[in-house]
């Protein structure tokens, strides 16, 4: 027999909150930082203003409640 993995295999869904992969997407002149873990920022005319909003996610102490 072959020993049982204790690690899940998919993973759980509050591990995917703390997981932070966030991009930008371009929609028509406006750019928008977006994130795995369902944070979306404002829509910006500046693509630098973006991805303020995206560093500053990410550096944001989680909301509490969780």
């Amino acid at each position: 027999m072959h020993p049982q993995d204790p690690t899940p295999a998919v993973p759980d869904v509050h591990d995917l909150r703390n997981v932070h992969d966030v991009t930008t997407a371009e929609r028509g002149s406006f750019c928008v930082a977006r994130c795995a873990c369902g944070w979306a920022g404002p829509a910006r005319r500046s693509r630098d203003r973006a991805r303020t909003d995206a560093a500053a996610h990410i550096t944001a102490p989680p909301p509490d409640g969780d």
